[in-house]
């Protein structure tokens, strides 16, 4: 077979790992800092979405400014949850945590439906049709947007993590990092459910509370289901996904690298 086809495949991975990790990561800073399992993070990723598809196509605000103003509503939103119910649950009780943000999903993806419908939506802007051809490999001008921006927050993450003092000091703001990711895939207000539960899969095989480990376990399943969604049917690369994870939990219940010390 062509080994251009096997290069794309692989340039592929690499993008939808970056976007699995960014969502990954954030999900297991907040476990590593709080001790508390998120499973309303895939309705902020929703939100966030939904909130550019309405800046981009009904207000026609540039990408650029869409993505500073997501981010800089994801933020806002983060720390209010933060503040108004997970300061109340951090350290008194994991099951506390698990419904009450389990709750906050339910209402968040409910109250989208109803104001919005599951129609799904795409983001268009002047770059959603732009391809970049190198050679035999091509890949939309909106997935290299998307990558720059995830190795960006990467940096950004380390930078505040490893290099100051307020790092140790962060709560559910890693969560704002998604929200420039939206145009690369449909908008409704059920994505969030299947990010999230690959998310989980994620910080599972890269060890719980794990930074590191939840990036290369991102970025390694982003090249698996790629090159493996050459080949099979996309449920079967879904179901490869948690197979993984229950192989892991059976063989080594701590991840691959280990779980992770609080940050």
């Amino acid at each position: 077979m062509d080994p251009g086809f096997y290069l794309q495949l692989l340039l592929n991975g690499i993008v939808i790992g970056c976007i699995y990790a960014l969502i990954a990561m954030g999900l297991s800073l907040i476990f590593g800092v709080l001790e508390i399992v998120n499973f309303a993070h895939g309705e902020f990723y929703m939100l966030g979405a939904m909130l550019a598809y309405f800046l981009t196509m009904n207000l026609r605000l540039g990408y650029a400014a869409t993505v500073l103003v997501v981010t800089a509503s994801a933020v806002g939103l983060g720390y209010l949850l933060y503040e108004a119910l997970l300061v109340s649950v951090q350290g008194g009780g994991f099951e506390r945590s698990i419904l009450l943000t389990l709750g906050l999903s339910m209402v968040l993806q409910n109250g989208a439906v109803f104001l919005f419908t599951t129609t799904p939506r795409m983001i268009e802007t002047q770059q959603s049709y732009t391809n970049v051809v190198v050679g035999d490999l091509r890949v939309s001008l909106m997935r290299l947007l998307a990558l720059g921006l995830a190795v960006l927050a990467f940096a950004a993450l380390y930078l505040i993590l490893y290099r100051t003092r307020v790092g140790k000091a962060m709560r559910g703001v890693a969560q704002s990092r998604e929200a420039a990711l939206a145009p690369v895939y449909a908008v409704h207000p059920l994505m969030g459910a299947s990010f999230v539960f690959k998310a989980f899969a994620i910080i599972i095989l890269g060890g719980l509370g794990n930074i590191a480990g939840a990036a290369i376990a991102a970025l390694s399943l982003g090249v698996l289901e790629s090159v493996m969604g050459g080949f099979l049917p996309v449920v079967m690369v879904d179901a490869l996904v948690f197979s993984s994870m229950i192989a892991m939990l059976l063989v080594r219940p701590q991840g691959l690298f280990g779980r992770g010390v609080r940050v």
